[in-house]
C-alpha cells in the first residue's frame, strides 16, 4: 500500500509539472487552451508551376546555389519571373532582395502596410510573413526577432511593435527583421510545451539566415522571445549568427552553451515580474524545453531587464533591456574580451551591463 502511495505521488507531482511546464511558452494568449498546429514547411507556394517550366527545383539548391541561379539572369528575365512566379520568387532564400520585396508586393497588394517591406509571405495554414525595417542590403548590422506563440500573418503587432521599437532605438543603425516565418503554437498546450514546432521552425530559420549570407546581407543578431528562444535553440548548431538573445526563455533544448552548439555569443533575459520564471525548467517525456537560460549554471551572458514589464514587456521604450538589446545589434555590446566566443557564466553579468550602458 505504502509503495502505491509513492508511486501515486511521484506520478501526480509529474504530472503538475508538466501541466506547469505546458504554460510555460504561452505567447500573448494567457491561459486559454492550446490548438494543434500543423507546421507549414516545404517549397513555397507555385513550386510546381515553377518546375513545370523548367526552372531548377527550390528544393534542391542551396541558398548559394539560388543566388547563383538568380545573378546569372538578365534582368529582363528576373523580371519575368517576377511576373510570372512571384510566390516563388518572393520566397525562395537567395534571391535578390530586390526581387523577393517586389514580388511580394504583387502578392501582397499592401496588406500589411507600414514602413516594413515584405521579404517573404505565406499564404498557407494561419500564414506566415517576415518584415523588414531598414535597408537590410546596406546595413552594417542585422537583427532578427523570432517571436513566440500566437504569431502568424493575420496577427503581426506584438512582433511589428517590437521590431519597430529595436529600430528606433538604434537610431535606425540597424536593420530589423520580424520574422514570423514559422508556425506558432496557439495558445496554450501541447504545442507550446513540445518542440515538433520548434524544430520545423529551426530548419526554416537556419534556412533563411543562409540566405541573408548569400545575398550579402550582415551576418544577425537573433532575439528570440519565449517559445521562439525553443526554435533558435534547435538551429543554433547551425544557424548563421552573430548573437543569441533568449529573451523570457522556457529553455533552449539544451543544458548549457555549450550545448547549443554554437560560435554566437548567447545572451538571456528575464525579469522577475515575468510569469515564466514560476515554471519549472524540465524536459521529461518530450513535454518542456529544459534549463533556464538565464541561471548562472547555463553560461549565458545575462542581459538586465527588471525593469521590464511581464511576459511582453522586454522592448519597452526606456528599459534597460531594450537598450541593451540595441547595444547588442549594433555591435556596441562587450563581450567577455577574449574574443573567443566563450559564454563563461562568471562574466555574464558584467557583459550584461556592459550592454545596457553600450547606447550612446
Amino acid at each position: 500500500m505504502r509503495r502505491f502511495t509513492r508511486t501515486r505521488i511521484t506520478r501526480t507531482r509529474i504530472g503538475r509539472t508538466l501541466v506547469a511546464a505546458a504554460t510555460a511558452v504561452a505567447g500573448t494568449a494567457g491561459w486559454a487552451a492550446g490548438s494543434s498546429q500543423q507546421p507549414v514547411t516545404g517549397a513555397p507556394v507555385g513550386t510546381a508551376a515553377w518546375r513545370a517550366d523548367g526552372l531548377p527545383d527550390p528544393e534542391r539548391m542551396t541558398a548559394d546555389q539560388v543566388a547563383a541561379y538568380f545573378h546569372g539572369l538578365s534582368p529582363e528575365r528576373q523580371q519575368q519571373l517576377v511576373r510570372t512566379h512571384p510566390t516563388v520568387v518572393g520566397n525562395l532564400d537567395g534571391v535578390p532582395l530586390a526581387l523577393r520585396y517586389e514580388a511580394n508586393a504583387r502578392t501582397t497588394h499592401g496588406r500589411f502596410g507600414g514602413a516594413g517591406q515584405v521579404l517573404a509571405y505565406d499564404s498557407r495554414g494561419r500564414g506566415q510573413a517576415v518584415l523588414v525595417y531598414g535597408d537590410l542590403a546596406e546595413a552594417e548590422h542585422v537583427a532578427v526577432i523570432v517571436p513566440g506563440s500566437d504569431v502568424d500573418a493575420g496577427h503581426l503587432a506584438p512582433l511589428t511593435s517590437k521590431a519597430e521599437a529595436l529600430r528606433t532605438a538604434t537610431g535606425g543603425r540597424t536593420a530589423v527583421v520580424a520574422w514570423a516565418g514559422y508556425t506558432t503554437p496557439v495558445g496554450v498546450g501541447i504545442d507550446a510545451a513540445t518542440g515538433d514546432l520548434a524544430e520545423a521552425g529551426a530548419a526554416r530559420l537556419t534556412r533563411f539566415t543562409e540566405g541573408l549570407r548569400a545575398v550579402g546581407a550582415a551576418e544577425p543578431a537573433l532575439f528570440c522571445h519565449s517559445y521562439g528562444s525553443v526554435v533558435c535553440g534547435l538551429a543554433a548548431h547551425a544557424v548563421k549568427a552573430k548573437d543569441l538573445v533568449a529573451i523570457a526563455s522556457p529553455g533552449m533544448r539544451a543544458d548549457d552553451v555549450a550545448g547549443l552548439g554554437t560560435t554566437a555569443r548567447v545572451w538571456a533575459a528575464k525579469n522577475p515580474t515575468d510569469w515564466i520564471d514560476r515554471v519549472p525548467n524540465v524536459e521529461f517525456a518530450g513535454l518542456g524545453h529544459g534549463a533556464d537560460p538565464t541561471e548562472p549554471a547555463f553560461g549565458a551572458r545575462r542581459i538586465p531587464a527588471d525593469d521590464a514589464d511581464g511576459h511582453d514587456g522586454y522592448f519597452a521604450p526606456g528599459t534597460s533591456s531594450l537598450r541593451a538589446f540595441a547595444a547588442i545589434a549594433d555591435g556596441d555590446a562587450d563581450g567577455d574580451g577574449d574574443g573567443d566566443g566563450s559564454n563563461s557564466g562568471d562574466t555574464a553579468g558584467n557583459a550584461g551591463r556592459d550592454a545596457a550602458g553600450a547606447v550612446r
